[in-house]
């Protein structure tokens, strides 16, 4: 199956969408006991037909499903794989507020015994997807690297005598789900991997090895797991690289020259997506490392502020950047998605509305 290389996409979106509050409540009224399974499904069928009815009328250029089925981001692996415990203790992560105050948070998800493939990842948003629109759509799927977030030392490595071991079980069942994607008909599959964003600030950076993980050598080795989960892949592939998204708050600081030698040189990917809504991201001057053959696409659009920005200066900074990538080799998004954990940023439906039509009104007046 080949892309259509000639079609290109200048609005895009990253992922995640608000959920509803019907959505929401159904998620409680399980866990209590009150609905079944097949009342949450048909309460997340309808989150999807009306996220993807937001989508379209704001005019982007691909659509997702919104993620309404994940209670975070990346948990269609976790829920299609065995091995991983919920409630575990023991494992936190350090997020921070917009003033720049720190959280510690519990990580609620563990590997505890040897993980192995339930069934397949994604391939039911997909077809649920595919059926209620005829739009060009995307699937996105976690980064073989972000599932060291769940390796809980005293725990995971009583299963596994090293994190790469793990890692690398982890990117098999990954490029497994890739293949069952395509032939089931997914033309995109965007790779999610916040954990660069975070390799890239000095206190994320000793989380991480305090989990056993080398910092340097997790984005050499990310890079080489990503391009071998999409080496038979024939679609777009696109790798979103963020610095934390959850209830309005970030995890990390640092522009990308430190990671741009290897992540922009050496992914085999067609796009890279990239938060550049803050100063937190520093400037567009490490672009210069992206290779000709790969489309930037700038977060430009924050989903961390219900604030609509003003769209002459997001035409300034597009302009900016075009002293280091050219124009036709550039999109435009927003940093991240709306909800990469269920709760949702706090900004209001009507908010999420004007940022993609700000999205798709951009890339209709540059490209």
């Amino acid at each position: 199956m080949k892309r259509n290389k000639s079609q290109v996409i200048r609005a895009e979106v990253i992922g995640s969408m608000l959920r509803p509050q019907f959505l929401l409540d159904a998620q409680k009224l399980l866990k209590k006991g009150k609905i079944t399974p097949a009342e949450l499904v048909a309460a997340e069928d309808r989150a999807v037909k009306e996220t993807v009815a937001i989508q379209e009328k704001a005019g982007v250029d691909i659509l997702t499903d919104g993620e309404m089925r994940r209670p975070v981001f990346c948990h269609n692996f976790v829920k299609a794989v065995d091995g991983f415990e919920w409630d575990i203790l023991g494992n936190s992560v350090i997020w921070f507020d917009m003033k720049g105050n720190k959280i510690v948070d519990p990580v609620t998800v563990g590997v505890v015994k040897k993980i192995t493939k339930k069934h397949d990842i994604s391939v039911d948003e997909f077809s649920f997807l595919r059926a209620i629109t005829d739009k060009p759509k995307k699937i996105t799927l976690p980064s073989p690297t972000m599932m060291s977030y769940y390796f809980v030392p005293g725990i995971s490595d009583k299963i596994y005598s090293s994190p790469l071991k793990y890692l690398k079980e982890v990117t098999g069942i990954l490029k497994d789900a890739i293949a069952e994607l395509e032939r089931i008909g997914v033309t995109y599959i965007q790779i999610d991997a916040p954990e660069f964003g975070m390799l890239l600030d000095p206190i994320q950076r000793q989380w991480f090895s305090a989990k056993g993980f080398d910092p340097d050598a997790l984005i050499s080795d990310g890079i080489e797991m990503i391009n071998e989960i999409f080496e038979d892949f024939s679609g777009t592939k696109g790798l979103h690289i963020c610095r934390g998204n959850d209830k309005n708050r970030f995890m990390a600081r640092g522009g990308y020259e430190k990671i741009a030698k290897v992540v922009f040189k050496k992914s085999k990917v067609d796009r890279l997506l990239l938060e550049y809504d803050s100063d937190r991201t520093g400037d567009f001057s490490p672009l210069v490392h992206v290779p000709k053959d790969k489309i930037v696409v700038l977060g430009l659009i924050s989903t961390k502020t219900p604030v609509l920005e003003n769209p002459k200066e997001i035409l300034r900074r597009i302009e900016e950047s075009t002293q280091f990538v050219p124009k036709e080799r550039l999109a435009i998004s927003t940093q991240c998605g709306f909800a990469s954990v269920a709760k949702g940023n706090n900004l209001s439906f009507a908010d999420q509305e004007k940022k993609l039509k700000l999205v798709s009104r951009i890339a209709k007046q540059v490209w």
